[in-house]
């Protein structure tokens, strides 16, 4: 007979936490050529949990050198040995491209697709663009529908986040795009700097339709906007409850939306990548927890 202990069931999902591939990843950054993280992806996952995380983010361009590590398997059983209950793939560059970038994009995709399925990630994650080129709303809404069955597919949820400098820039915006791509497993990442930054109401983040959020992501910031703002969101983030943002008003209004989590935490700046990833991490979830328990 098994001697084993069984396995504490994981916490209710209002209480847990999903550390996002940037607060991870060590001294890296999207706004670098390359932005694959150098802290090995076990040290990674092994922060996380340390630090109460039971979610865990993973950017697609460390996802090849991962899986030539650890193969798919092994990267299951280190989220399984941390008690990582919640797995975000994140990034499937040009995902909307019907044209010359295609080919790499689809690449990509089948990556994703393929260790979601593996791993039984939660969701994939993808942006929007940001580069001020003419866009299809059509063309985009058929892509958004495609990818978002294709990751039902694989048992997961399809979730685009919304930037105040791309052409998807509001939570209206991105709304408006998963509804006009009309498939159930589809919806929006709710990063609340891009709230805070686009002037998105509390009333309007409250009115979200809760089958529509697939994540939401927390974070600060001072109120000042330092070059532009994606120069900003990269590089000037807070660490919750430590800069000008209503985070208790707009955490209150997503519970009035209905969510419950998980509540992942997003933090990049510069003084951040300087901090062991241990310690980051650390403080990274303490002020999150912080922030979920302060009344709104």
């Amino acid at each position: 007979m098994s001697t084993t202990t069984p396995a504490a069931p994981p916490p209710p999902a209002h209480d847990r936490l999903l550390a996002t591939c940037w607060s991870s990843a060590g001294d890296a950054a999207s706004d670098r050529a390359d932005r694959r993280s150098p802290v090995p992806l076990r040290k990674r996952i092994e922060a996380a949990a340390a630090a109460g995380f039971t979610g865990f983010g993973l950017l697609s361009v460390d996802l090849p050198g991962a899986v030539a590590e650890y193969g798919l398997s092994g990267i299951r059983t280190m989220l399984a040995d941390n008690g990582i209950v919640d797995l975000e793939l994140e990034d499937i560059p040009r995902w909307w491209d019907e044209g010359s970038a295609r080919a790499g994009s689809d690449r990509v995709r089948h990556e994703v697709l393929t260790a979601a399925e593996t791993l039984g990630a939660r969701h994939v994650k993808v942006t929007p663009d940001g580069d001020d080129e003419p866009w299809d709303r059509d063309v985009w809404a058929r892509r958004f529908a495609e990818l978002a069955a294709q990751a039902d597919g694989v048992g997961a949820r399809l979730g685009i986040e919304f930037f105040p400098w791309a052409n998807v820039a509001t939570l209206a915006d991105g709304l408006r795009l998963v509804e006009e791509a009309d498939h159930p497993a589809g919806g929006v990442v709710v990063d609340v700097w891009h709230i805070a930054r686009a002037g998105t109401s509390p009333a309007e983040l409250a009115a979200t339709p809760l089958d529509r959020i697939v994540g939401v992501e927390l974070s600060d910031a001072d109120e000042e906007v330092v070059g532009t703002l994606f120069e900003d969101t990269v590089h000037r983030r807070r660490f919750c409850g430590e800069g000008s943002f209503d985070l208790p008003g707009m955490i209150a209004a997503l519970r009035q939306a209905g969510w419950r989590g998980p509540w992942g935490v997003e933090i990049l700046s510069d003084d951040y990548v300087t901090m062991p990833p241990a310690a980051a991490l650390d403080r990274a979830g303490r002020t999150a927890r912080a922030a979920l328990a302060r009344p709104s």
